[in-house]
């Protein structure tokens, strides 16, 4: 079989291993690597979906700390079943003389057809064949490229949703969407919870309340943090379809809806790039993420996937978007916007929402880091609950561009201030390792184009943010405004790891007093700084420019810069305290006497 590869689509997948052999073709392959590959690959799933399935019951035991731990162990089995299967198959497989695909390609594609993962499967398929082929650049014959699997059709092995009839929005509508949970006797007052949540959409849906004729709901919850999310959608007598996802929260009386949503945009920042991935138990990833583009028509493919924990077919799913956006002729590399960094070189596409960054050769004083351990901040990151502050990095290795399709200045710096990364092959660039984040709008540059109005809400934001990754035992290390994004939706995130580390790993100190005249007049400190030492009291004027904004940030947020602040968010991480996040306005929630967020403040969203 010959497939027809989309140009651009060339220009992207150059992956390689680098322990994989460069020129030298295996010897002759085994009649079964397609059946091997499957085995490893169902192997890896039955363990993600072990892993998925125990959300459950952490949810309803209240088991939050074993919770955390399935997190951080789910992220770590792709990886594993990739290394097992490459060591079983190194030496087995051999590339095809001619153009037809490889046998062991063409068998791999007839073994998944009809499975409902059969896109997921092919990114493990091409992730160990490249590994054993050690291939660079991409090999059509070997590995899944341009004849991928459509993600946006939903329903091809049927409906994936639960339908309900309904007649407008009602308590007994409510109720059914709570029996489809499977804990309906879990619940601490059904009855009044489900009456709750009724007033609560007709009076989002206001008019179209009455024309709701269905609710259709996917048949699992999606489990993170604390929460369990029942995801649904209801659908009107004209035809349209609005979100509909009620949070459910395990509190000590029982399990009780926390809000409910009906805003596409408030659907989107649940399933926000700088959030976790959720526990979802479905075999079905295609059918999942066409249900949820019903849901949010403008959320990335790539994103929805990665939302749902299977990242690594993420980033096959973000390579087709960048090779589709490619192959527009005006479409250029150019350096992103904002204060050119100390560590990363950090560039975009025109028109495209991600930016690139590749670490440089050479950091810039003060930054006293090498390349490995700001690998080690970005792998930090990967593992840890990003609690809608941090934006999620992808890693990529080995793309190929066209030299032509890179603005000058961009393409001179990193050409002399990235040669470890960045390589010239004819008239191709490569670029050996870089990552890929959601571009947003640097926080400094929004303060000061923005109307007085937003620029008091996402500086007030900022605050929340630093808060927000205390509560997370995050310590963002450098607290510039230039560090930090806004999203579309206004929320800040931020985006610059260099100098991140574990809020208990930093010493938070007053600033000793002067003894003297020598030691008060002194250019240099009179006192012994540890590398570990932050002085909270010497931020201000380092973040908010003197002005109405900063008199508003000391207002909202003044004791950020004391010792007390910071070292009472490092006895609650010695407790063991896990904090509630909540992804949603405070507006949204039910019961507004209850508990606050984990920042102690109310939160926007």
């Amino acid at each position: 079989m010959t497939v027809v590869i989309h140009p651009a689509f060339v220009l992207l997948m150059q992956t390689a291993a680098a322990e994989a052999p460069d020129a030298i073709d295996p010897p002759s392959s085994s009649v079964d690597a397609a059946a091997e590959i499957l085995d490893a690959y169902q192997a890896y799933l039955d363990g993600f979906l072990e892993v998925t399935r125990r959300a459950e019951g952490r949810f309803l035991r209240r088991d939050w700390r074993d919770g955390q731990r399935d997190a951080a162990e789910r992220l770590t089995l792709y990886a594993a079943a990739v290394d097992r299967a490459v060591a079983g198959l190194r030496g087995r497989l051999r590339r095809p003389e001619g153009e037809d695909d490889a046998e062991f390609k063409t068998r791999f594609q007839r073994l998944v057809l009809g499975r409902g993962d059969a896109e997921v499967a092919g990114t493990f398929f091409n992730s160990v064949v490249r590994r054993v082929l050690g291939t660079r650049g991409v090999d059509a014959r070997t590995e899944f490229t341009a004849e991928a699997i459509d993600p946006r059709k939903e329903g091809r092995d049927g409906p994936l949703h639960r339908a309900i009839e309904a007649d407008g929005v009602t308590a007994a509508l409510f109720i059914e969407l709570f029996r489809g949970t499977g804990m309906l006797d879990a619940f601490a007052d059904v009855e009044a919870d489900a009456a709750l949540c009724a007033e609560a959409a007709r009076e989002q849906l206001a008019a179209e309340a009455d024309g709701v004729q269905a609710a259709e709901a996917l048949p699992f919850l999606f489990y993170r943090n604390k929460a369990a999310y029942l995801v649904a959608r209801v659908r009107l007598a004209s035809e349209d379809v609005k979100p509909l996802v009620v949070p459910l929260e395990n509190r000590r009386e029982g399990v009780r809806p926390d809000a409910v949503l009906t805003d596409p945009d408030e659907v989107h920042r649940v399933f926000s790039f700088a959030r976790s991935y959720f526990h979802a138990d479905t075999r079905r990833p295609r059918d999942t993420v066409a249900f949820l583009r019903t849901l949010m028509p403008a959320k990335p493919v790539h994103e929805l996937y990665t939302s749902i924990g299977h990242n690594r077919h993420g980033k096959t799913e973000l390579y087709r978007e960048l090779a589709e956006h490619l192959t527009d002729p005006d479409a250029r590399f150019m350096r992103a916007e904002g204060v050119r960094g100390l560590v990363m070189i950090v560039f975009t596409l025109r028109g495209y929402n991600v930016v690139f960054k590749v670490i440089r050769d050479v950091f810039g004083a003060p930054k006293d880091v090498d390349r490995e351990q700001v690998m080690d901040r970005y792998r930090l990151v990967f593992a840890r609950d990003r609690v809608g502050r941090l934006a999620d990095a992808q890693e990529f290795e080995h793309l190929r561009f066209p030299r032509d399709r890179f603005d000058p200045d961009i393409l001179d710096e990193l050409l002399t201030r990235a040669r470890a990364s960045v390589i010239e092959d004819g008239d191709r660039i490569v670029i050996k390792h870089l990552y890929t984040e959601r571009r947003l709008r640097p926080l400094d540059i929004y303060l000061r184009e923005s109307e007085p109005e937003a620029a008091e809400a996402a500086v007030i934001e900022y605050g929340n943010a630093i808060r927000d990754l205390a509560c997370a035992n995050i310590f963002p290390g450098d607290l510039l405004l230039k560090n930090f994004g806004v999203s579309r939706h206004g929320r800040v995130i931020f985006y610059d790891y260099d100098e991140l580390a574990l809020l208990i790993d930093v010493r938070f100190r007053a600033l000793p007093a002067a003894r003297n005249e020598d030691e008060e007049m002194s250019a240099e400190p009179f006192f012994s700084v540890d590398e570990k030492d932050v002085f909270p009291e010497q931020w201000l004027p380092f973040l908010v420019p003197a002005g109405p904004l900063r008199e508003i940030f000391l207002r909202e947020h003044g004791d950020l810069l004391t010792v007390d602040f910071w070292s009472g968010m490092q006895r609650r991480q010695e407790t063991g305290e896990i904090p509630d996040f909540y992804p949603y306005p405070q507006t949204r929630r039910l019961r507004l006497s209850d508990p606050e967020p984990a920042s102690g403040r109310s939160m926007s969203f």
